[in-house]
């Protein structure tokens, strides 16, 4: 799996020791930072399919570090967790709004780290399979260069709220329920806060239109032309 590289950073050597070793026993090519700066720097060289990032960290947080990466053109597909003891919600929605991918709290075993790399990297080979434009309305979604198109403007989404979005415009009208929503956009092998849905549907209302959007109390959510 040497075609597969991860990034994984964190202040704490040993977890980047044990963590390391774990991911490099499974085959794939892995490189360490010790803080977000450096965390931004070898994102940029190396060109991760899967960053895991801890939040709390010297120079630049976790956070920050994951908003800067996010603007990088040639990162829009790369996958983000964090990796973090801080289980309090706010920090899981503020690393949802900076573009995060998934979540996942530490102490956590190694082998069951693993086991959650493996699922998100299939989740990213399944979507890569995926029927590449789709047209709803104004909006063009292109999945190969992960592009939105609202008319004539170009919006880049993180990379949750572009499968969101992808996945509530491929059927208009239709109620998708929260547990199908977390299930098709999340996968059923990582766990995320009741608030992650209602997180990525405020930002995709700023950003696409709020009248685009329709809350089914109890139920889901719709997408509207």
């Amino acid at each position: 799996m040497q075609d597969i590289t991860i990034l994984l950073v964190d202040d704490e050597p040993d977890i980047l020791e044990i963590v390391g070793y774990n991911l490099s026993s499974e085959g794939y090519n892995v490189v360490t930072a010790e803080n977000g700066a450096d965390a931004v720097k070898a994102a940029k060289k190396h060109k991760p399919n899967l960053i895991i990032l801890d939040v709390m960290m010297p120079e630049m947080d976790g956070i920050e570090a994951c908003e800067q990466i996010r603007k990088i053109p040639d990162l829009q597909n790369t996958i983000i967790t964090f990796l973090t003891a801080r289980g309090e919600d706010y920090s899981q929605v503020a690393g949802f709004d900076a573009g995060a991918d998934d979540y996942i709290t530490k102490p956590i075993k190694p082998k069951l780290l693993v086991s959650k790399v493996k699922a998100l990297l299939r989740r990213l080979k399944a979507e890569e399979g995926e029927e590449n434009i789709t047209k709803v309305g104004d909006l063009t979604i292109n999945r190969d260069e992960y592009k939105i198109l609202n008319g004539e403007i170009e919006i880049i989404l993180p990379r949750k709220e572009f499968e969101l979005l992808s996945l509530l415009a491929s059927n208009p009208g239709k109620v998708f329920k929260r547990e199908d929503i977390l299930n098709k956009v999340w996968g059923n092998e990582v766990v995320v806060g009741g608030r992650t849905i209602d997180v990525h549907i405020r930002k995709l209302r700023e950003k696409i239109g709020d009248n685009k959007f329709k809350t089914v109390k109890g139920v889901g959510y719709k997408f509207v032309i």
